[in-house]
């Protein structure tokens, strides 16, 4: 063959190949990591010397529609870990149907001690829009033209046992320990309101927690500096798409992409026992919009905190 054909048939098989691995990707985010549901587990050493372990399982984004018989059978598993409280950072509906189905799974759990707050999902039904759209940097346009779902129905549900935290306080005793508690309604539809929660937690809590669905800057800033231990939150789908290496690109707020799941001080530079400083865990939840239904490097999860007496 001349040298020339050689250079002409190259490009062809660098885009045959580039369109075969991204094939490739795109099938394996839709359709297997997308349903490889997993429980992350993690120790935090935020509890006051001598207090007994409190197992916490944190449950974010699950956006079910009734016929996710596999997501709805996962979620009825976690029963099994045996948490001693549970916290649910919203997003939990995809569907006008779905509060039945996703009651019936969390099953024994809504006999647990737990709080909850509400997401932009639970509130409105999702809409079709480009997949790629998940990859911008958040464009301020929010969904609230679609039906609403039955978000009152669900809080009212959830609160026979768990407590509501939609702008607001509250206690919970857990393992011996007081656990005080604020939470606000879905920053991400600035539905929050941090002034009826504003002031310092209480000293008399043995441990303080902030719960948002959505982890804005300005939420975890407040929680952290009124003295709040630990923050939790979900909305980032840890990124849903992410780069080997580098992780998430986008979180859809105004978080830094470097914690979009997980663990983490805030702010991101402080240190345990550094005044004005807090824990913050943001799941990756387990589920997407039924639009745009696939992960890549970043599995569907609940995570199981263990939380621990801190050394300071």
């Amino acid at each position: 063959m001349a040298p020339s054909s050689v250079f002409r048939s190259t490009p062809a098989k660098v885009l045959g190949l580039g369109a075969l691995a991204g094939a490739a990707c795109l099938g394996y985010a839709a359709g297997i990591e997308v349903r490889n549901f997993t429980v992350r587990h993690l120790e935090v050493p935020c509890l006051q010397p001598g207090a007994d372990p409190i197992r916490v399982l944190h449950v974010s984004d699950l956006h079910v529609t009734p016929n996710q018989q596999s997501k709805l059978r996962w979620i009825a598993s976690l029963a099994a870990l045996e948490p001693d409280l549970v916290v649910n950072t919203g997003d939990n509906l995809a569907h006008l149907d779905s509060v039945g189905p996703l009651l019936d799974a969390f099953g024994p759990l809504l006999d647990v001690p737990g709080v909850f707050v509400l997401g932009s999902n639970d509130y409105f039904a999702p809409k079709a829009r480009n997949p790629l759209w998940y990859l911008m940097p958040d464009d301020g346009k929010r969904n609230t033209s679609t039906p609403q779902l039955r978000w009152k129905e669900l809080k009212l549900e959830l609160s026979q046992g768990w407590l509501d935290l939609t702008n607001t306080t509250g206690s919970v005793e857990v393992n011996g320990s007081t656990i005080a508690f604020a939470g606000v309604d879905d920053p991400h539809l600035e539905y929050d309101d941090l002034a009826e929660v504003a002031g310092p937690a209480p000293a008399w809590a043995d441990l303080r927690m902030g719960v948002a669905h959505a982890p804005y800057l300005r939420v975890l800033d407040q929680f952290a500096a009124d003295g709040y231990d630990l923050t939790l939150a979900g909305h980032t789908h840890g990124g849903q798409v992410c780069l080997p290496f580098k992780g998430a690109i986008v979180t859809n707020c105004d978080l830094e992409p470097a914690r979009a799941k997980g663990l983490h001080r805030h702010p991101a530079d402080s240190r345990p026992g550094d005044p004005g400083s807090s824990w913050l865990h943001v799941s990756a939840g387990a589920g997407t919009s039924p639009y745009a239904q696939f992960r890549f490097f970043c599995r569907p999860e609940a995570s199981l905190l263990t939380l621990v007496p801190s050394s300071r």
